[in-house]
């Protein structure tokens, strides 16, 4: 019966899990591996969405490379904890019930992706110049992409594997 009680709050209490489990289910490494490619071009898709939308407000409205930027990265984060939102309130969560695990599961990807892709865009030649019109500027921003998605792939692996980040909304979908 003890294991029946344990097994029973693990399910309602996603706290209650193991740390080597993924929302109290066992993986092995290439399954885990699966889930932080799929975590990780989640990741990818708000912080591309949020860089595209931010560039092209910011310089509709005349803004600096440093406004440009705010708004990129201020609308990847919104974009990828949107993206992350839609299961959990789907699934029947208050948004206040949804926030902790949204925060927990996205922050540290979309931040290690925008550090990393706007560190890159920086030290391209010429890229911080360039208009949105310039392939310069879309080939330095999916470059940065490029570079920070190993380094996002493995914090979502590590993450994953110790039933946290993207393993918190994955208790959430529908199978």
């Amino acid at each position: 019966m003890a294991s029946t009680e344990t097994h029973a709050s693990q399910e309602t209490d996603p706290a209650a899990a193991p740390h080597d489990e993924h929302g109290g289910h066992d993986h092995d490494d290439g399954s885990l591996n699966r889930l932080a490619v799929s975590a990780t071009v989640h990741c990818l898709t708000g912080c591309a969405a949020g860089e595209v939308t931010g560039m092209a407000i910011a310089t509709a409205l005349g803004w600096s490379n440093l406004g440009q930027i705010g708004l990129a990265v201020g609308l990847a984060f919104l974009f990828g904890y949107t993206l992350t939102s839609i299961p959990l309130l789907r699934a029947g969560l208050t948004f206040a019930a949804a926030l902790p695990i949204i925060l927990a599961t996205d922050t540290v990807s979309i931040a290690i992706m925008e550090v990393i892709d706007n560190l890159v865009v920086f030290l391209v030649p010429g890229a911080m110049e360039a208009s949105v019109l310039d392939p310069l500027l879309w080939g330095s921003v999916a470059l940065g992409f490029a570079v920070a998605f190993p380094f996002a792939w493995w914090a979502n692996r590590y993450m994953l594997a110790r039933g946290k980040g993207h393993a918190l909304v994955h208790e959430y979908h529908q199978h």
